[in-house]
This record gives structure tokens, sequence and C-alpha cells, in this order.
């Protein structure tokens, strides 16, 4: 599972959807080429002529009223010419609303004009500004890697082309993208680069929006104090060239950083000015925004009532803007608030409703939080069928999100090795290159002595033979460093232990074309959350440290153990026998929660819930594949921690003789148990262990 967001489960969705809206700005009224003597052109000459006034104040008011602003340019579209920088403009602003909107009627025809431009030689220009706004539309869906991917497709040269307006925008939009991603490193150099061209524009409001955005980043990389002052900037650069929708923006970003201050104040007060510049904005979308932050603060808050009067308040506003994803963001606050306020039904009912509007919009990722969601709240709330069916709905759909060439991909931090690993690649490849040179230099100064004197020959003898032993010592460097970066692709950053791509490797050898041959486990921290919430995420990485160590301690040479999520673990070992698969589940429980894990001067209770089978599975023989194995064993896990925590749940067998069969199972795999259709094992952990006894 990915990990919680840091200042709640509310705030980071509306946190995302506000970011997704702040680059929609950004892409606004997106000029194309540079003026560049040599390359064409489509740049106005004088950027205050004509429509570009009108253009400029559409940009600054496209967030508020995005329909009201769709309207205006139709209008202007008809008085602009075929490739000129005011119909590439105008276009563009259409397709920022299009994103915003996640409208892909809209989107469809604007694309269409820009791959076709009639001029050929400005075309690679407008094709950069449809790959900004495809990718804009990608980010607004909830699509982060085809948004990541369409960035990193964008034709080099065109973009060396773009104005300083339109690398701003790049810049910004890349550094959402990279946040995103995981790639805090990366999204901080892009947001830098923003906020350097935002000081040669010298337009406080781009300023603004680039400092938001850079807060935020530090923000998510638990960076709080450098978050907060870059959002107390921001917030100072909004008021020096004051718009509404810019202050809203600034003042969001302003109230998340400060969510978890001592001084709760700070945050209520920041939100609330923010809803009341919406209000001044006369954009009902923006203000339906801001209200559903207003209700993510109450809901962390545990005021259930103010939280469902807020979320209530922005639905029907959402709806009449048609912009789904403030419409999302309050049918998710308004049932979650309604779980917590024992409407359990009628809550989990507009959680669905959320989340089938994502799924009809293909925003599959969002999709997946909201069932995330749900299901801790149906836990909490004591419905444990729709605890689990709501897990099994996250399971599914985010396999579906995270399934590539490798299924599932790497997990968050493979993506900043990736980026190392390449630039390792281009450091030794030059590398290799100067030596290549250095050869030829040795041969021509062997051909000059030789030629010279034949006394030389022992004098060139030996610099070959020194070239010839740096070679070798530098291949054996080459050698050495690409069995790291490979080691490193391999292996997750923080715990040591195998990732997902080393997993997909290793696991062939245990599943023969029959399917799996091994025993499977799957165990997660209890109550990681809390703890992150309680002692800190230094702690929280400490724990997971920790419960590394004790479970390869627990293990033999030959099984594997792999970092599969956020808190989750997976094992698999060859041994088949039922009673061996007991053993080490009871011992993985014992060993993780027998002693609390020090972090500094605090001692962390940690426990864990596991799921665990043997395959193939019994008494029918039941062949699986290894995706099925984890799903099965991930079920089992999940009634573990439906029960209490602190326990295992293992699967010794099941009535189902096909895989489709087993599949209608698994969603009741409790129900089937006690109707003697499942055969569960349970073992407890140490603390509950000496409460029996």
């Amino acid at each position: 599972m990915p990990p919680p967001p840091l200042a709640g489960p509310w705030l980071g969705h509306a946190c995302r959807l506000l970011l997704s809206l702040a680059v929609i700005i950004l892409l606004l009224g997106l000029a194309a080429c540079q003026p560049d003597s040599g390359r064409a052109s489509i740049e106005p000459a004088q950027a205050q002529e004509g429509l570009w006034p009108e253009l400029e104040r559409i940009e600054r008011a496209a967030r508020a009223r995005p329909a009201e602003q769709a309207q205006a340019l139709q209008k202007l579209y008809g008085r602009t010419a075929p490739g000129s920088a005011e119909r590439l403009e105008v276009l563009n602003l259409r397709g920022g609303m299009a994103a915003r909107l996640r409208d892909r009627a809209m989107l469809d025809p604007i694309l269409i004009e820009l791959r076709n431009w009639p001029l050929a030689e400005q075309r690679p220009g407008a094709e950069a500004v449809a790959g900004l706004v495809q990718a804009a539309f990608h980010l607004n869906q909830g699509q982060l890697r085809d948004a990541k991917k369409t960035l990193q497709g964008l034709n080099e040269d065109a973009v060396a082309q773009l104005s300083d307006r339109v690398r701003y925008r790049l810049s910004a939009l890349r550094s959402v993208v990279l946040a995103d991603s995981g790639e805090f490193d990366g999204a901080l150099q892009s947001g830098q680069d923003a906020m350097r061209l935002a000081d040669r524009l010298g337009h406080g409001w781009r300023r603004a929006l680039a400092l938001s955005d850079m807060a935020w980043v530090y923000h998510r990389a638990e960076q709080i104090e450098r978050a907060r002052e870059l959002s107390k900037a921001a917030l100072e650069s909004a008021r020096q060239d004051p718009d509404p929708e810019t202050l809203n923006a600034a003042l969001t970003i302003h109230g998340n950083v400060f969510a978890d201050h001592a001084d709760a104040s700070i945050s209520q007060k920041s939100y609330a000015e923010a809803l009341e510049q919406a209000r001044l904005a006369g954009g009902e979308g923006m203000q339906a925004l801001s209200l559903g932050n207003m209700a993510d603060y109450y809901l962390r808050r545990g005021d259930f009532a103010q939280a469902l009067k807020q979320a209530e308040q922005a639905l029907p506003l959402a709806q009449r803007q048609q912009m789904l994803s403030a419409e999302v963001l309050a049918l998710h606050n308004m049932g979650i608030a309604k779980i917590g306020l024992k409407r359990v039904a009628e809550g989990a009912q507009d959680v669905r409703m959320a989340i089938k509007i994502d799924l009809d919009q293909g925003a599959i990722a969002y999709a997946a939080d909201g069932w995330a969601e749900l299901g801790r709240y149906l836990e909490k709330a004591g419905d444990w069928a729709g605890a689990v069916d709501a897990h099994h709905n996250y399971r599914r759909l985010i396999d579906e999100v995270l399934r590539d060439d490798t299924r599932k991909s790497v997990l968050e931090a493979q993506e900043s090795f990736d980026a190392e690993r390449r630039a390792k690649d281009i450091e030794l490849l030059a590398r290799d290159n100067s030596l290549k040179a250095e050869q030829i230099r040795a041969h021509d100064l062997a051909l000059r002595l030789w030629s010279a004197v034949a006394g030389c020959v022992l004098v060139s003898g030996v610099l070959l033979g020194l070239a010839y032993q740096r070679i070798r010592r530098t291949n054996e460097a080459l050698k050495h460093s690409n069995e790291t970066l490979k080691q490193q692709s391999e292996r997750d950053p923080l715990t040591g232990l195998s990732n997902r791509r080393h997993f997909q490797k290793a696991v062939q050898r245990l599943t023969p074309a029959g399917g799996l041959a091994a025993t499977v486990y799957l165990l997660d921290i209890d109550l990681f959350k809390r703890i992150n919430d309680q002692h800190g995420h230094a702690a929280g990485d400490s724990v997971l440290i920790e419960v590394a160590r004790r479970l390869r301690a627990a293990l033999r040479e030959d099984d594997l153990v792999v970092r599969w999520g956020g808190e989750e673990f997976l094992i698999v070992v060859p041994e088949r026998d039922a009673d061996a698969a007991r053993l080490l589940a009871q011992r993985l429980l014992d060993i993780v929660g027998s002693e609390p894990v020090v972090h500094g001067d605090k001692r962390v209770a940690v426990t864990a819930s596991i799921g665990f089978a043997s395959f193939p599975l019994g008494p029918h023989e039941l062949a699986l594949t290894w995706e099925r194995a984890i799903d099965l064993v991930d079920t089992a896990m999940y009634v573990a921690k439906a029960h209490g925590r602190n326990r295992a749940y293992g699967v010794q067998g099941v009535e189902s003789k096909t895989e489709a069969a087993l599949l209608q199972l698994m969603p009741r795999l409790e129900a089937a148990w006690q109707e003697g259709q499942a055969e569960l094992v349970t073992l407890y952990g140490p603390s509950l262990q000496l409460e029996a006894a």
C-alpha cells in the first residue's frame, strides 16, 4: 500500500487537486517559440497589443470561472489567424481549461489543430504546446505516469526555443509531476528553475504560484520549516500583485503546510481567507474546492458534523460548474464525515459515488485512493465486510495503476535510483570515451617513437604497458560500477531489502509451468500511520529498518524477503510443509512484536498482521500464478487486521478446484471459513499470547 499523506488522507488528495489546478493556471496563455535568429517563431512582437491584454486577463481569471472563460475564448478564436501567435494562445488557453475540467471532448480537437500546425517551421513549438496540455490533462486525471511520460517525450530542440513564460510553465508542471512521483530532488530543481524565470518575468503572481508549489514539495519532503518559510514568501508575493485566484492558491497551500502546527488557528484562518478570496473571484468551482479544504480541516480534527456541513455546501457549487474534481472531493468528504457520524451505509454510498466519477473519467489512481480511505473508515466503524470489499477494490485498481512491463514496476524511491543510474551511465560513458582517446594518443606516440629510433621501442613498450594497465583497471572499475548499479536498481534504498523488480526476476525459479510452488507470507506493520503521526516520520523509518533487520534474521539465506509497499513486506520460502509454514508465521509474529523499536529516547511498540499460504493449495492442489497467490494471502492478512491485528491467518486449504472459483471465494474468505469451504489457521502475536495465558 502507498504511504499515507503527510498531513492526513484528505489533505493529500485536496492538495494534489490544488497543485494540478495551479499548473493549469501556469499553462494558460502559453506562448509558442522564442524569437531566434535562424529559427521560426510564433512569439508575439508586442504582448501588449491586440488580443494579448485580454488573453492575460483570461489567464489570471481562468481558475475561478473556467466554463465562462472558455466561452470568451471561443469568441476570440474567430479573430485569430491560422498559424498566428494569438491562435496558439487561444488554443492553449482552451486546452488548459479542458485539462482543468477533465473534458476530453474539448481537448481532442485542440490537440489535433496544434499537431497539424499550418506552418511547418513552427510546428515543433506548437507540438510542444500540445504535449504540455496533454500532460496537464493526464495529471488532472490522476494518470501520473502518462503525464511524466508525455513530458519526457517533448522535443528538446523545440523546448529550447520556448520563451521565458513557456519555460516557466514547463518547469512548474515538471515540478508538480516529479513531486507526485516521489522525486523530490528533481521537483525542487524544477521549482527553482520556475522561480528564476518568474523573477526574470517580474510577475508577482507567477512568483507566488511558484513559491507555493515549492513550499508543498518541501512539505512532502518533510522539510517542514523550509516549507513554511516559502509559504509565507508566497503569500507576501501574492499580496504584492494581488488577484483573488492567486491569493486563494497561496492561502490554501499556507493552510496545508501549517496543518500540523501547534497553533491550529493558522491553518483555519488561512482556509477561511482562501474561501473568502474564492467568493470574491466569483468562481463557484473554486469556492467548492475551498469548502472542500475546510471540510478536510474539520475531518482531521474529528469534527465530523462541521466537515459534513462544509462538504454539503461545496457539492452543489461543484455540480453547477461541472467541476468534477471538486465534486469528487465534496462527495468523498461527505461520505467520510457521515461514516464518522455513524451513518455508515449512507456515507459509504457517497464515497462509492465519488469513486465512480473518477473511474468514469479514467482517474484510476484517485479512485484507488478513494477505496483505500473508505476501507480504513469502514474498519473503524466495524463494517468488516464493507472494509474487506473496499480493500479488494483498492488492490484491484492499484494493480492496474502500477501494471507495466514488470507489473507494479518499482517502489516510489526507485525512480530516483533510475535517475542516479542514468547519470552514472553518462559519467562512465564519458570516462570510456576518454580512455579510447588516450589509447589513440598512445598508439600515435608509439608510431612516432618507432619511426624515430629503434631504441625507443623499449620506451614505447613501457608506455603502452602502462596504458594497458590503466585501461584494465578502468575496465574493472566499470564492471564493478555496473554490478553496483544493478544491485541498487533491485534494492529498496531505506531497508536494503529486495524490491519488486528483484522479486519478479527471482520468483520465476519458484514458478514452474504448473504455477507457484512455495509458501508466501504478506506482513503489514500494524497502525503504521499512527506511529508516524505520534512519533514522526523519522521514527517510522527506524521502525521499517528494524523490522527489515528482524525479518532477515528470522529467515534463511535462500528465502526471499521483499519490501512490498509502504509498510508491507512479502516473504517467499521454498518450503511447503504446512507445519513448517505455521512455525515460521509464529516466529515472524514473535520477532516483530516481542521488543519495541528504539528510536533515540523513544521505545516504539510494534506488531504485525500476517496472511500466509502454501502453494499449490490443498486439498485439490490448486495451482496459481504468483499474482493470484499474493492476492489470496493479502486477503488473509486483511482478515487478520479485521480481527484485531497482531495475529496471522493462514489459508491451509479451499474447496475451490479452479482459479475462477477461488476468485469468487476470496472476497468472502471469512464466511467461506465458517461454512466449511475454506480451512484457516489462526496464530497470535506476543502480547495476545500473554493475554490468553
